[in-house]
């Protein structure tokens, strides 16, 4: 197996070779231009991107530089102006969904179709935001639930360690579960070890396929990825599911009740080829893939920064205690919890998730307002920390202040510095007609999260104190996979 991979790596490097910088030489870049050179710069990429685009950002101000990443060179977009002009761009002109595309492999990863036809993505804006209300109570209650399984009991008051990344996963892909497929498939050992199987497959998959040139994709896929087989385990726990629905459709008819879930929207919405139960598997997977790794990853920062500055979680109980004692768990509640949600969008500020966002692949020739032109072909991106760190919108940004947009939302009485809220100064969620679809299920969810910690856990650092250090990969920051927090029952 290493020795097709070497080979593949040595066509990747034709890949870049045939894209050479050429039609990108207007643009600086702060290290090496030449097709073979630059991998010494996309290794630096790939080991921490953040540092690599803030040098260069920082050697060319007020500019929009370019950077190599193995596969080809990125186009980084820095100042607002430019930030709000691309939000509002075209998806005919610069293509959100080709980024995606391309960056996932999803021909291959999860199939043509989801690029085809993204039928999945209006149910999540609609239904799934519409239901929010009904559907906050059940999150709520497999929170709970994964908490007492995976946690620590619940009458037991001693500090209990756990590996913080592993564990929330969990959490999240049961809670998130709860409403895409609903009891009991959310709590199925198996089916939650698959789906997270699945996203990890896919992340890999599709690294190694963007190395690859395009004729070779469909070889190296057919030798290497295991996503098949996952597929098919998949259609295993779906397919008594499904038929029982589609029984139970026919025998009552009209008078059917339908299970509120993500599963009974995909269905009603699936025409054709969409309606077979491979394709309703794919569609699963896909929304598993999109919600549970961003979402734990999350968690798990504003977690560690949680654990480290316990003086927070005095305030944020109180807060919590106060609105939960008015509103009981509902969607009511949790938009009153002002500290809870600037507490999580003050950790996604600080320890962004990824260093570009926004990423675009240009369908045509695009001319920026400042002159720059971006080539057919070219994958454009924002640079997150900069915009996320400008001391112009933020007061001392190198400083983690937990209720900072609590206090702006107070001097100002706006809901735009709310975490579901997208602006040039902030767009973790994305920005413009392309913001992401589930954040407000996805903030509801980190929400209930918190809240059901500080509520009923004390917590801290194992290393108390001590916030472990972040891992890069590519453009990515993870939390750090082997950090430990120490979690015990609140006594009351």
């Amino acid at each position: 197996m290493s020795a097709k991979l070497v080979k593949c790596v040595r066509q990747a490097l034709h890949v870049l070779e045939d894209s050479s910088p050429l039609q990108l030489k207007h643009i600086p870049t702060m290290g090496f231009e030449s097709p073979i050179l630059s991998y010494l710069d996309a290794f630096r990429y790939f080991t921490n991107s953040k540092t690599l685009v803030d040098e260069t950002v920082a050697k060319f101000p007020n500019k929009i530089v370019k950077v190599p990443d193995f596969s080809k060179w990125k186009v980084v977009v820095s100042e607002a102006n430019a930030i709000q002009e691309l939000g509002s761009i075209s998806e005919h002109v610069l293509s959100s969904l080709d980024a995606v595309s391309e960056f996932l492999q999803t021909f291959y990863t999860f199939g043509p179709g989801v690029k085809r036809s993204p039928y999945h993505i209006p149910i999540i804006r609609s239904q799934l935001t519409r239901a929010l209300p009904k559907l906050v109570p059940e999150v709520h209650d497999e929170v709970v639930s994964a908490f007492n399984d995976l946690v620590v009991l619940p009458n037991d008051f001693e500090w209990k360690t756990i590996t913080a990344l592993g564990t929330m996963t969990t959490v999240v892909c049961r809670a998130t579960n709860r409403t895409i497929v609903g009891l009991p498939l959310c709590r199925n050992p198996d089916y939650l070890e698959l789906t997270t199987q699945f996203a990890a497959d896919v992340v890999t998959m599709s690294s190694i396929l963007r190395l690859v040139p395009p004729f070779l994709r469909p070889i190296i896929n057919r030798l290497f990825s295991k996503l098949p087989q996952r597929l098919q385990r998949g259609m295993k726990h779906l397919k008594p599911i499904i038929d029982s629905r589609k029984e139970e459709q026919e025998k009552i008819g009209n008078g059917y009740e339908k299970p509120l879930d993500f599963l009974t929207w995909l269905m009603e919405a699936a025409q054709g080829e969409e309606q077979t139960l491979e394709n309703l598997t794919r569609r699963i997977f896909v929304v598993n893939f999109a919600a549970i790794h961003t979402s734990s990853m999350s968690f798990v920062h504003a977690l560690f920064y949680l654990a480290a500055l316990p003086e927070y979680i005095g305030p944020l109980r109180a807060e919590v205690e106060e609105v939960i004692e008015r509103e009981g768990w509902t969607k009511e509640a949790l938009d009153q919890m002002h500290k809870v949600d600037s507490f999580i969008k003050e950790s996604q500020r600080k320890t962004s998730l990824v260093t570009l966002a926004m990423e675009r692949i240009a369908r045509e020739d695009y001319t920026f307002a400042d002159g720059t032109r971006i080539p057919q072909g070219t994958t454009v991106g924002v640079n997150l920390a900069q915009a996320h760190h400008d001391p112009e919108t933020y007061e001392n940004p190198k400083q983690f202040d937990g209720f900072r947009f609590a206090k702006m939302r107070l001097q100002q009485d706006s809901k735009k510095y709310d975490i579901v809220s997208t602006s040039p100064e902030f767009f973790t969620f994305g920005y413009g007609r392309h913001a992401c679809p589930g954040r407000y299920f996805a903030a509801c969810e980190l929400k209930i999260m918190l809240a059901h910690t500080v509520l009923n856990y004390d917590v801290k650092m194992e290393n108390e104190g001590v916030r472990p250090p972040d891992v890069w990969w590519a453009s990515w920051c993870l939390p750090n996979p082997k950090g430990k927090v120490m979690f015990r029952k609140r006594a009351t």
